[in-house]
């Protein structure tokens, strides 16, 4: 539509008003040639400030509004007029061959950008498309323009004609389609590459919150977009995007800044050109926004209009942007030194340039935007042409923009080196039909954009400069920060780089050491939804929150996580437990009765004390065999008790220490062998007491049961029934050492496990059966008048020993692991003490301590009183 609108323009419209209500300068002013061979177009909006008209747009008789110039693009036409003259100079390069320019001022109005490409196709300020009146200079190419939605219109153009077209600034990845676009070309890389390179360079700072602001047009639409993407491939959420409309710019001012201002994000990434930007931001300041770090596009990440204004300073201090990469460009400065209104012939720009950059003013208006006259007085600064830009540039370095500078220098340069390939062409090896060239005297466009599309070469920096197939060059750029000086002025730090021609992860470098911040510590600034959830911890999302935004839970019982922001929580393996941050499995810890801990070795100390006592008793009834209380209580039956009681004391030891297939094996069959053999002989002992006081009644046969062959046969038949039990139990079902994980929390019991509970407490009431029969037998027996008789001590041990172990069973299934071990070990050790005091500690004291009593006559004295009475 905007094509078919410029065809059916006026005169007058074309002379006073832009689209966006700016009564603008004649065509004459608004442009600059220099003739030779050959012509390069160059669009630049030399003037990018304009004020909104306060009337509906039909009126048009406002006053001169587009009247200022930005010494920036100034300064990008200065860098087209230095590379044409060096080229001109090159022996090399085009000889005899001399290339021209024709600058065109767009004012920042879309119009007039196609107004004046329409103007250098057809050489006249009226245009009529697809027609030129006479011979015209050959038009080569066109470099520009710098807003990506003013370059989409020219490239549609000049796509149809097949032009080549150089950008230096505009960005946007449309312009890569080559379908759409297929002469374009540009020196500035995609903001594909951009988006990219701005989203590793959140990452590498940690940043996961941040927010986005983009102006509303192709720039900012289509770069948000590419860089919401990038973001989340990263893992970064995006807490907010606003866009702020750019036409009109104060109606709408506060449509995005609540969000801005009152997000927790504090990295916001601005994708803007920086003359729609800088309202945005002086909104900003003035509501005091603070404690934000902007992150920069290279369409404002130099720009002087904003880092210069002062009131911004503060508020922007320690941005971070990407930047076209700063080249060298020899003998520029001297070229720029070298300017002189006085010798800048046909340059209507240049006396602009010289009231802005000196404060002055010329008499005469002739050469300014606005029309009539300046009237003068005593207070103003005349104009003479004799001031020193030395004095300007040294005040004033950031106003020159040598990036996109280097930008236009490298597309002239494609342009030209195009030209070269062309000419240098040797007929008959040429690309085109029947392998012709292209004559460079009469140039036609499709056939430069043959060579312009396969142009590679190394400018004087000895950087390659070539063009893909999207018509997009190398893509590198330089990662600059905004460093506040003592003289309040703001200035461009390299800090870094990004090169997308790298390998991933190789493709950014940067210095944080050298960066400044916009926070009141110098250190790197925090941007997170939810802080990271440090290992042993889960991420758990919240509900209608972007993923970034989460609640941290420990992990269960029994799981870990060793990873920062784990997603989830695993089990440990089997002999492994978390640890106390549940970060880390470790291995469980292992648990059984040892004979190093106090336990354990009291319970080894108890048992061997026992032992030894035992052993010293029986040396005692052995030494003192032939005496009368030995002799009268069947002294080898009291040997195989005391013997027996000794090994009982020793059977604890077998619940000691680390379970062993061959402890776990013997050590209850061993313990319930020797129990059943020291009842029996408790038993024995009180039945033959029995025997012995029947038979001295008259007339008893009972004496014939007397000597050692019926006890014998007691011991022997009650333990072979438990050796039975016994066996059958390690042959049905043996016991076995056994890992108890679960039977307490982190740790691992070593214990024996029974195989078999029934025959265990098979073997235990067996045993228990034994028990109580001897104890019923020695309690009926206890009163009987015989001054041997033993039966009441042997009733005392069995109570002790029954008492014992109806204590042992509730003990016994209320523990686990190493108690429950213990509870047996000391119901062993406590039950055969009680036995070994109870029968054998008195008559031991008799032996011992009262010799007197252990006489023959004393027992006959005691029986003969105790038949009396």
């Amino acid at each position: 539509m905007l094509f078919f609108a410029i065809l059916l323009m006026t005169p007058s419209i074309v002379a006073h008003v832009d689209a966006f209500g700016c009564t603008l300068r004649s065509q004459e002013e608004s442009t600059y040639r220099k003739e030779g061979d050959l012509l390069i177009g160059g669009i630049f909006p030399v003037n990018i400030q304009w004020q909104e008209l306060t009337s509906p747009f039909h009126e048009q008789d406002q006053p001169i509004t587009c009247s200022t110039l930005s010494i920036r693009a100034y300064g990008w036409v200065l860098a087209l007029m230095f590379t044409i003259n060096e080229i001109n100079q090159e022996q090399w390069l085009l000889p005899n061959i001399t290339l021209g320019f024709l600058i065109y001022d767009t004012c920042q109005s879309l119009m007039r950008t196609l107004q004046g490409t329409i103007r250098m196709l057809t050489g006249k300020e009226k245009p009529i498309l697809n027609y030129q009146c006479g011979k015209q200079t050959p038009l080569t190419g066109i470099i520009g323009e710098s807003r990506s939605t003013a370059s989409l219109s020219i490239a549609r153009l000049l796509g149809l004609y097949r032009y080549p077209q150089v950008s230096y600034f505009s960005s946007s990845p449309l312009l890569s389609d080559k379908l759409q676009f297929p002469s374009f070309f540009r020196t500035i890389p995609s903001d594909i590459v951009q988006a990219l390179g701005l989203a590793q360079l959140v990452a590498h700072f940690g940043w996961t919150w941040v927010g986005i602001v983009s102006s509303e047009d192709d720039y900012g639409t289509l770069g948000s977009q590419l860089l919401k993407e990038e973001l989340l491939k990263l893992g970064v959420c995006i807490a907010f995007h606003k866009a702020f409309p750019i036409i009109p710019l104060t109606m709408k001012m506060g449509f995005s800044l609540d969000v801005v201002k009152s997000s927790s994000a504090s990295i916001i990434l601005v994708l803007s050109p920086d003359h729609f930007l800088l309202p945005v931001m002086e909104e900003l300041s003035r509501q005091n926004v603070t404690g934000k770090v902007w992150i920069a596009t290279e369409a404002w990440s130099t720009s002087p209009s904003i880092s210069n204004k002062k009131e911004l300073q503060q508020m922007l201090r320690g941005t971070i942007g990407l930047t076209v990469k700063e080249g060298t460009m020899p003998g520029l400065k001297e070229f720029l030194l070298g300017l002189n209104p006085s010798t800048a012939t046909g340059d209507h720009f240049v006396k602009l340039f010289w009231e802005q950059a000196f404060g002055c003013q010329w008499t005469t208006t002739k050469d300014s935007l606005t029309l009539g006259h300046v009237e003068l007085n005593e207070s103003t600064n005349i104009c003479t042409g004799l001031e020193k830009l030395q004095q300007f540039k040294s005040q004033n370095s950031d106003e020159y923009d040598p990036r996109i500078s280097y930008n236009i220098y490298n597309a002239v340069y494609a342009v030209a080196h195009a030209l070269q390939d062309m000419r240098s062409c040797l007929p008959g090896n040429g690309p085109f039909i029947s392998k012709t060239c292209g004559d460079i005297t009469n140039i036609r466009p499709w056939q430069l954009l043959h060579y312009m599309k396969n142009v590679h070469f190394k400018n004087k920096a000895g950087e390659e400069m070539f063009f893909d197939s999207n018509g997009n060059p190398p893509a590198v750029y330089d990662i600059v920060n905004w460093q506040l000086q003592t003289n309040g002025e703001i200035i461009y730090v390299k800090v870094g780089s990004f090169d997308s021609r790298e390998s991933p992860g190789k493709q950014l470098s940067i210095s944080s050491s050298t960066m400044q911040w916009n926070l009141q510590e110098n250190k790197v600034p925090h941007s997170v939804c939810s802080e990271s959830c440090v290992p042993g911890y889960r991420k758990a999302p919240r509900k209608g929150q972007p993923f970034c935004c989460f609640d941290c839970i420990i992990c269960s019982e029994g799981e870990i996580s060793n990873q920062t922001d784990s997603f989830s929580c695993w089990p440990c393996p089997p002999n492994f437990w978390p640890s106390a941050s549940r970060n880390e499995c470790v291995p469980k810890r292992i648990e059984f009765l040892s004979y190093r801990e106090v336990l354990g070795g009291l319970l080894a100390a108890s048992g061997m004390l026992c032992f030894l006592l035992t052993l010293l008793i029986l040396h005692v009834f052995y030494k003192y065999r032939d005496s009368a209380i030995v002799k009268a209580n069947n002294r080898e039956l009291t040997y195989l008790l005391l013997g027996t009681l000794a090994l009982s004391f020793l059977c604890p030891l077998l619940f000691i220490g680390e379970p062993q297939k061959v402890p776990c094996l013997l050590r209850q069959p061993a313990f319930g062998i020797t129990f059943v053999l020291c009842i029996s002989c408790v038993l024995a002992k009180t039945i033959m007491v029995v025997i012995a006081f029947s038979a001295t009644k008259p007339g008893s046969n009972m004496r014939r049961w007397l000597g050692p062959r019926v006890p014998m046969v007691i011991v022997f038949t009650s333990t072979f029934l438990q050796v039975l039990i016994c066996a059958a139990w390690l042959m049905s079902c043996p016991p076995f050492p056994e890992r108890d994980m679960k039977l307490k929390t982190g740790t691992i019991s070593l214990v024996c496990n029974e195989c078999s509970e029934t025959a265990l407490w098979c073997m235990l009431g067996y045993m228990g059966l034994l028990a109580g029969v001897s104890f019923l037998v020695a309690f009926l027996a206890r009163k009987l008048p015989d001054s041997f008789n033993e039966a009441k001590w042997i009733t005392f041990s069995m109570l002790v020993f029954i008492s014992v172990w109806t204590s042992f069973v509730p003990g016994y299934l209320s523990t686990q692991g190493k108690y429950m071990v213990a509870v047996e070990a000391l119901s062993i050790i406590s039950s055969s003490a009680g036995i070994v005091v109870c029968i054998f500690i008195p008559k031991c004291y008799i032996i011992l301590l009262r010799p007197d009593l252990n006489t023959r006559e004393h027992l006959l004295a005691k029986k003969t009183n105790n038949n009396i009475k």
